[in-house]
């Protein structure tokens, strides 16, 4: 199992370690709906550094990017960022990621830890323009600096204006002493904040200095169970959970990524797919009956027949009521629509509702 640079100051802190995506990662420290509600109202800080980071470089570099994802990555200038996904050759999703355009011929991607593998050697395969490819993802760590207090909390750390860092836009400057630094406005939880790549050999120097600049705005180290409520509260896409190789991007709810002003990996397909209509769709849900949906369960109809699976599914901290997602009938799939999630022997009533569950 692979360890972050950081393993052992969790540790140290008393986390609950857990094996994720082949690494040794915290799960809580000081409990999941605690620590929940510091990300929600404070600033809470995750070390996600086991996500991959790619650099994709040169003339071509632009040209790769457009064939292997499928949003326009022609719209971007240097200090932005895109959401995007990876389509495959049958209609389903290799992954989704962030695309960060650091100049003309330099772009950054940031891809799922599970996925890292796979996606790198996905591109690799489809570079046939000569774009030169870089697997940093061993040399990098990345904090997710999280919470309605962070720019106030961490500005001391830096010149940069953080408040002036719009969503989907960054940076590269010097943060906590430490020189280029990418600080970016791309957060999983619904609450602002930031994300900071930083090199590993100057983590700890950054995460004892944002735990300094922190300590008067109530921060907290936050585990990946926390990190999971959150995202699933906004009603984010988790790959492996609610996307996968075999999910349709339309199906998804990913149609306003996908561009098709440029020809893209089985991007005929998919045209031909959003021009004849979806047959189900991934929706947001809350059970009116007592209970909590897992990953797993089935969704009911009225009749009680299997129309579909629970995606993703928790008891939400934020809203107290148990939440989840996953794929309907289209008929189904309107706001308002009552479905059953089979919980054990059981057939409980849920409502279909929009997303995000909540709304800050």
């Amino acid at each position: 199992m692979k360890e972050t640079a950081l393993s052992a100051v969790h540790i140290d802190l008393g986390a609950k370690m857990v094996p994720f995506a082949g690494y040794n990662m915290p799960v809580s420290y000081a409990g999941l709906k605690h620590e929940h509600e510091v990300v929600r109202t404070k600033v809470g800080v995750f070390d996600v550094s086991h996500m991959g980071e790619f650099f994709v470089k040169g003339e071509q570099a632009e040209a790769l990017l457009q064939k292997v994802t499928s949003n326009d990555v022609s719209k971007l200038v240097p200090g932005k960022a895109q959401y995007c996904y990876l389509p495959n050759e049958k209609g389903g999703i290799v992954d989704d990621l962030l695309i960060y355009k650091i100049s003309d011929q330099e772009f950054m991607l940031v891809v799922n830890a599970s996925n890292i593998e796979k996606d790198w050697n996905w591109i690799s395969s489809q570079n046939d323009v000569g774009a030169e490819l870089v697997n940093e993802s061993d040399e990098w760590s990345l904090l997710a600096i999280q919470g309605p207090k962070t720019a106030e909390a961490m500005q001391s750390l830096t010149s940069v204006d953080l408040a002036g860092i719009k969503f989907y836009t960054f940076q590269t400057a010097e943060f906590a002493g430490v020189k280029e630094v990418i600080i970016s406005a791309t957060g999983y939880t619904g609450s602002g904040g930031f994300e900071i790549y930083v090199k590993n050999k100057d983590i700890k120097q950054v995460w004892d200095k944002v735990f300094e600049a922190g300590a008067d705005f109530g921060i907290e180290p936050i585990g990946l169970g926390a990190r999971d409520t959150l995202r699933l509260e906004m009603g984010f896409c988790l790959y492996g959970n609610d996307i996968d190789e075999t999910t349709s991007p339309f199906e998804a709810g990913l149609g306003w990524v996908t561009k098709f002003n440029k020809d893209f990996t089985n991007s005929e397909a998919l045209k031909a797919e959003k021009e004849a209509g979806i047959k189900n769709k991934l929706v947001g849900f809350e059970l009116k009956d007592k209970g909590v949906p897992r990953q797993g369960y089935p969704i009911l109809n009225a009749a009680g027949d299997e129309i579909g699976r629970v995606t993703s599914g928790t008891m939400s901290p934020s809203l107290n009521k148990a939440i989840g997602m996953g794929y309907v009938p289209v008929e189904l799939s309107t706001e308002g629509s009552e479905i059953f999630i089979g919980v054990r022997k059981k057939s409980l009533a849920a409502v279909v509702v929009k997303t995000p569950f909540y709304k800050g």
